[in-house]
């Protein structure tokens, strides 16, 4: 578990992270990260989510510590071990692609086509400056990482679509270079090229929701886990008639 020096908090740190908790127990905690909040290591927060996670330290000094990472401006499930067994078999379970995770987006550009189906094309990591990216390459190339996302449309028109999306594979900013690939990048997703305004007015941030995370309890057996769609994707949603 976390060695390094307790963070300091405020009572406002405490109880903004408390409010975003979907569920916990002894060995686990689920929370509903906000877009804009980083999850480990960001520049532009006073405090990362994994700083906050000093909220919930045990008198021994141990604290919960996160299994897996949300990009910054992604809302929605995220994971977190509260012991160091769990922990350990939690990151397994996440290696052994025994986790299950859900994603919403909005996308432009309408349907993608077909509907749903598989997207099966490999990564590779470039830095340009202190940014990193990632970019559709041979399988063959140097560097190149197997991606493979599958998804589903659950309402289009003709400017946008709402799409259903799950990882098979955990590669960083996956689901983002693949919907750009198939030409429907995600609405506010300067990086990889979607849109930044629809229905008439801007778009506030990058639309991807990790909606839904099913993983197996360090206990035994399964838990599922969701977090509602937030409010800012709800506004554009319902601003694009979808």
């Amino acid at each position: 578990m976390n060695t390094r020096a307790p963070v300091l908090l405020s009572d406002d740190d405490k109880a903004f992270v408390r409010s975003r908790v979907l569920f916990q127990d002894a060995l686990v905690l689920v929370l509903d990260k906000p877009s804009g909040l980083s999850s480990q290591g960001g520049r532009i927060q006073a405090h990362t989510l994994d700083d906050l996670l000093w909220t919930f330290a045990r008198s021994n000094g141990k604290r919960p510590e996160l299994v897996h990472r949300l990009d910054r401006d992604t809302s929605g499930v995220i994971l977190a071990g509260k012991t160091k067994p769990a922990l350990g078999l939690l990151g397994k379970a996440m290696q052994g692609r025994q986790m299950r995770k859900t994603y919403l987006a909005l996308v432009g550009g309408g349907a993608p086509e077909p509907s749903g189906g598989d997207i099966r094309l490999a990564l590779r990591r470039e830095e340009i400056g202190r940014e990193a990216y990632m970019r559709i390459c041979p399988e063959d190339q140097d560097g190149a990482q197997a991606a493979h996302s599958r998804y589903r449309t659950l309402a289009a028109n003709d400017e946008a679509a709402l799409v259903e999306l799950e990882p098979l594979t955990g590669r960083m900013h996956q689901l983002r270079v693949h919907l750009a690939a198939i030409g429907r990048p995600i609405l506010g997703d300067v990086r990889y090229g979607g849109g930044l305004t629809a229905g008439g007015a801007a778009v506030p941030r990058l639309m991807l929701h990790a909606a839904r995370l099913d993983f197996p309890h360090p206990e035994g057996g399964r838990k599922q886990v969701e977090a509602p769609l937030p409010a800012d994707m709800i506004e554009v949603r319902a601003r694009l008639g979808l």
